[in-house]
């Protein structure tokens, strides 16, 4: 709770624990992302993806699964330029500009994601692209939202890297949210003919737009997630550089025969078959009988789901050797304008508390 970055009055325990424990079952399959107000410690245990409880599927940091015979990718986070460039340096605790910087978009997932040659069905990203208000009802928009007017103007409102995404991957669905409104576009791709259909929903609240039901073809099964080919070569072709300091990946350094690694994937997969490892609790679960410190955090934990998946690349682990980030960010801090804004202006009541939970921060 203590690396959750949401202002005080939401730190309590509502309903997931449930779902981690047992309890209570997801009844369809879920695939979800990474936003910025998330269980920070326990997504980088699944920076590859995984089970975040049965029937709950998370993406990772960037990901690509297959649902029947759709695929579905995604990327974590929100973009903020500063940290783009930088590697995944952040590891638990998270204080000070990390308790943000985590969540924040990476060079390194984006341009993987930027490798996927076949076609993506489905996509999801937690911020719009930039430019996506060009496709849809701006005006309506802003009269909804009025403190986008300018951001929407410059074209400024928006991801530059999920832009690009959706430049080159096409999809024909596309599910954004964060900006706590409904907006819809459809974005035309030039002479190919393609049509990328947008949407972004409502924050969960009574009276707001936040559910829409969509029918996607697909043909017959196994509807299950399972892991993707493509997605997986592509994991095993650059983890070597994997960055873990604020230094950028060399992306040029990546040396492994794709062809061959394609292979030796889909070899892989039809010896043991295509469905994520199994499900596995890291911690004891939320007992309602107890008391709990919601101020407490706990070290780097080695998921088995994210240790089998890399025995099964062959892959080194490498989640726990993060720096620290007092060694690696002297100015360290919380309360700065520019590391509360996320450069995104956002009017509902939870935000405006954050900024005054920063401020307390600052002088306390």
């Amino acid at each position: 709770m203590a690396t959750l970055n949401v202002p005080r009055k939401f730190r309590s325990m509502n309903t997931f624990w449930k779902y981690y424990s047992g309890e209570a079952v997801a009844p369809y399959p879920i695939i979800f992302i990474g936003s910025n107000h998330e269980a920070s410690t326990y997504l980088w245990e699944l920076y590859y993806g995984g089970w975040a409880a049965p029937n709950i599927y998370f993406l990772g940091s960037a990901g690509v699964v297959k649902f029947g015979n759709l695929r579905i990718g995604g990327l974590s986070g929100i973009y903020k330029q500063p940290d783009f460039l930088k590697g995944h340096f952040e590891g638990p605790p998270y204080i000070g500009h990390t308790i943000r910087s985590v969540y924040h978009v990476r060079e390194y997932d984006f341009h993987k994601l930027m490798q996927v040659e076949e076609p993506i069905d489905i996509y999801f990203s937690h911020d719009w692209p930039v430019g996506i208000t060009d496709c849809g009802d701006w005006k309506e928009l802003v009269m909804e939202k009025p403190d986008f007017k300018q951001e929407v103007q410059e074209r400024s409102l928006g991801s530059k890297p999920a832009a690009q995404l959706l430049e080159k991957l096409k999809p024909p669905y596309w599910f954004s949210a964060h900006l706590h409104c409904k907006f819809a576009a459809r974005v035309q791709h030039g002479e190919d003919g393609s049509v990328t259909n947008f949407l972004a929903l409502d924050k969960c609240l009574p009276g707001r737009k936040f559910l829409q039901v969509i029918e996607i073809e697909s043909e017959p099964g196994p509807y299950e997630i399972q892991y993707d080919e493509e997605w997986l070569e592509i994991t095993r072709r650059f983890n070597s550089i994997f960055p873990l300091t604020t230094r950028s990946a060399n992306l040029r350094n990546v040396h492994l025969d794709k062809h061959g690694g394609r292979q030796w994937v889909r070899s892989k997969l039809q010896a043991r078959g295509a469905r994520p490892f199994e499900f596995t609790q890291t911690v004891p679960p939320y007992n309602p009988s107890q008391s709990v410190s919601y101020g407490s955090f706990r070290a780097h934990v080695r998921n088995p789901q994210t240790e089998s998946l890399l025995q099964f690349l062959e892959l080194p682990y490498l989640l726990d050797n993060t720096s620290q980030p007092s060694e690696v960010l002297p100015n360290s801090h919380r309360g700065s304008v520019e590391e509360n804004s996320e450069d995104i202006p956002i009017d509902d009541v939870d935000d405006l508390e954050e900024d005054a939970m920063d401020s307390e921060n600052e002088n306390s």
